[in-house]
């Protein structure tokens, strides 16, 4: 047997029933590492799994207990916990009664109306004990032709009526209009590190506003940001917006106090104690070092409580409780949270068992406790949806794109908002993270919590779907960082490598449905992160559902030999570098592997790493001068250029411009893998020389402009007529 064959030792080896049990749940025994591989997964994993599932595995027959339960639950239900389905198709639904009664299966529209009682499909299932009644099965037929929307099945039986959510979503998501009319190019950004002269030291809301604006002067349809998603009230702030305490609502951190419509209004003494407070925070605004969110933010938080106090008129406060109202129970659940954290801190771990809970802060009376602070969060969270509105619609303004495309982070916080308010939702003692892969060759723990696949599909996807939305209210498009997340997510049991995790399987079918769902009725484009090992048939699958995938240039490899621009996926977000590589300046200049070697991130000899990455720049740059774009003496920045004309070759709808790679930053934002060891997250945007780049200086910036106007062209010249662009019917691309 070849020594890197993999092995399973007999005492770790999975017995029959266990193995039963994994598949029932979804649970991979087995999985394909990124060489093509096949692995066994160790005994000891697949039981960490199980049990943060909810179910003892604890001896066998524990182990034969929950399999009975698991093969039983569906029996145990009149109707399903939901029932997704796509409009254009039928789907039958299974409806469990007491053995020969009658059953009508009828859908109440979202918008009120009624539809004629189901089809029942003759199919015959034999009848099961359960808890001592035989129970039987029907089988109905949900018609093709139901509008999209979120509907209610009912069921009338002799011992009484049940209900559960019935969803229609689009069979394939429509581009946006400005999509429709063809391609599109924008700046991919990290937002905290694009500071103007007015920043309070972060880059904000009105900062968005402005960058939207100037890119789409330059002819650019949308801007790309990281995760706007909360952090932690409390320091130390995580800097890193793909660790948020909550998926669902923004950082205030983001918002520019001065564009609080309250502010204009402040006594002569309150205005001038927010000046103050901003002008400290400005003078950072030109240091090229790290950024201090906590610093920021205990100086926004001042300023904001001071504008608070103040109140609101009437009107505005009408304003304000209809928000409220539309975002709640979650966000009321997410503002109290933050109250507690202030008063107890964190982690949550630590706090009295009255406040464990929402139930149990409401239950308490810690809650009304805290009302006030309770409101100034949720007040918090308006201006956020406020500043959103106006940055979408200035980024909208000259019709040429979607505007701001948001970025949804594969998890959250495992001590945050949405760990303390969801509940079982999310699994305990494990994590998410990836196998190893080419890039990060230990693998990764991402020290996420992943959604429990069973407690979410009882939840009918409602704490999703409430994210989705909220987050598309204001938004051109999201991309979903990690979409594989979607069909599986690697859980790896606390405390063990990230190498020693397994596969769990969601169902895409809703999951994507859903998004697709919300994503039309926002007038969005939606973009998977589909990097990484892909199971062949899912980049398929999500081009069937007009989901845009990811193509990124030093990644597209058909085999062992770079894939030519010409053959990228017409639906795809195509760019030369993502946020976890170098700007591209940095990444010619193998800066990613020094950096890797002093983290001891390498699995190999540096000089091994060196070899092999010059010779994988040196296949595409080859390339690239085949073409005639790249003469042999080119610099640095005229490499840059050339690099963006070969990839804007591509058909791909959209084509990413890294705001680093415009103004020729070269420091890496994130290096996966670490943590405390590198300074994630905290780079302002800087230039080639180290000096930091204002957003004021980018409409002068000879090199920024340089590179708007080589993008811009490219696309334009892509878009002529005989160019072979996308159909204009709203319907996904050829694939």
């Amino acid at each position: 047997m070849p020594s890197d064959a993999p092995r399973t030792a007999p005492r770790d080896r999975p017995d029959p029933q266990l193995l039963e049990l994994a598949a029932a749940c979804g649970v991979a025994t087995r999985f394909t590492d990124w060489r093509g591989r096949e692995s066994a997964v160790h005994r000891s994993t697949i039981e960490a799994v199980l049990t943060a599932m909810g179910l003892d595995v604890s001896g066998p027959a524990a182990v034969d207990d929950a399999l009975r339960e698991v093969r039983l639950r569906p029996w145990r239900r009149t109707l399903p916990p939901i029932v997704v389905t796509r409009e254009g198709r039928t789907h039958h639904v299974p409806v469990h009664v007491p053995h020969g009664d009658p059953a009508e299966l009828v859908v109440e529209l979202e918008d009120g109306g009624g539809w004629a009682g189901l089809r029942q499909v003759d199919r015959w299932v034999d009848p099961v004990h359960v808890d001592g009644r035989l129970t039987g099965r029907a089988t109905f037929e949900v018609p093709d032709d139901l509008p999209l929307g979120w509907h209610v099945l009912r069921v009338h039986t002799p011992s009484g009526d049940s209900a559960c959510p019935l969803v229609v979503t689009p069979d394939a998501l429509e581009l946006p209009p400005a999509l429709q009319r063809g391609r599109s190019w924008g700046y991919q950004a990290q937002l905290y590190s694009v500071r103007s002269a007015r920043s309070w030291g972060v880059g904000d809301l009105a900062d968005l506003a402005e960058l939207s604006s100037a890119a789409a002067e330059q002819g650019a349809g949308w801007v790309l940001v990281n995760p706007l998603a909360a952090a932690s009230p409390v320091p130390p702030m995580e800097p890193s917006p793909y660790l948020p305490t909550t998926r669902r609502f923004v950082n205030p951190l983001y918002l520019r106090v001065e564009d609080v419509r309250e502010v204009a209004y402040l006594p002569p003494a309150d205005r001038a104690a927010v000046e103050e407070l901003a002008a400290g925070c400005r003078a950072t605004n030109t240091d090229p070092g790290e950024i201090d969110r906590d610093a920021v933010w205990a100086a926004k938080r001042r300023a904001l409580e001071v504008v608070f106090r103040h109140g609101r008129t009437p009107a505005r406060e009408a304003a304000f409780r209809r928000y409220v109202a539309d975002e709640d129970p979650g966000l009321s659940d997410f503002a109290t949270w933050c109250a507690l954290a202030e008063r107890h801190g964190l982690p949550v771990s630590a706090w009295p068992r009255e406040v464990a809970t929402p139930e149990a802060a409401a239950a308490s009376g810690a809650a009304a406790e805290l009302a006030e602070r309770v409101d100034f969060h949720r007040w918090l969270q308006w201006q956020c949806d406020e500043q959103l509105r106006t940055a979408q619609d200035m980024a909208t303004a000259a019709g040429t794109g979607p505007g701001i495309v948001h970025d949804l982070a594969v998890g959250v916080h495992p001590d945050g908002a949405d760990v303390w308010s969801l509940g079982d939702a999310l699994a305990h003692g494990v994590t998410v993270g990836a196998p190893p892969d080419a890039f990060n060759q230990q693998g990764q723990d991402w020290s996420q919590p992943p959604w429990r696949p069973d407690r979410l599909a009882e939840q009918a996807y409602a704490p999703f779907r409430d994210m989705v939305r909220t987050i598309l209210r204001h938004a051109g498009g999201l991309r979903v960082d990690h979409v594989l997340g979607l069909f599986r997510l690697w859980w790896i049991p606390q405390g063990s490598p990230a190498s020693e995790g397994t596969y769990v399987r969601l169902d895409h079918e809703a999951l994507i449905g859903i998004l697709a769902l919300e994503a039309q009725r926002a007038g969005a484009v939606v973009v998977g992160e589909d990097l990484g090992t892909v199971e062949p048939w899912v980049r398929d699958y999500l081009a069937e559902r007009g989901v845009l995938g990811s193509a990124v240039l030093w990644f597209e490899y058909d085999g062992a030999s770079p894939r030519p621009p010409e053959d990228y996926r017409e639906l795809a977000l195509a760019s030369v570098t993502v946020h976890d590589l170098p700007p591209t300046a940095g990444y010619l200049a193998q800066e990613h592997v020094a950096l890797r070697d002093r983290l001891g991130l390498l699995t190999q000899p540096v000089e091994e790493e060196r070899r092999r990455d010059r010779a994988e720049q040196d296949r595409i740059l080859g390339l690239v001068r085949e073409r005639g774009l790249l003469r042999e003496d080119a610099g640095e920045q005229g490499t840059v250029e050339a690099l963006h004309r070969y990839l804007a070759l591509a058909p791909s709808l959209m084509i990413g411009v890294s705001l680093v790679d415009a103004v020729g930053d070269r420091r890496t934002q994130n290096q996966p893998g670490t943590s405390l060891e590198y300074p994630n997250w905290k780079m302002p945007l800087t230039g080639p020389d180290g000096r930091v780049v204002l957003l004021d200086d980018l409409p002068t910036d000879a090199r920024a402009r340089s590179l708007a106007r080589v993008v811009d062209a490219a696309v334009r010249e892509s878009r002529a007529p005989g160019s072979g662009g996308p159909r204009g019917d709203g319907a996904p691309p050829a694939r």
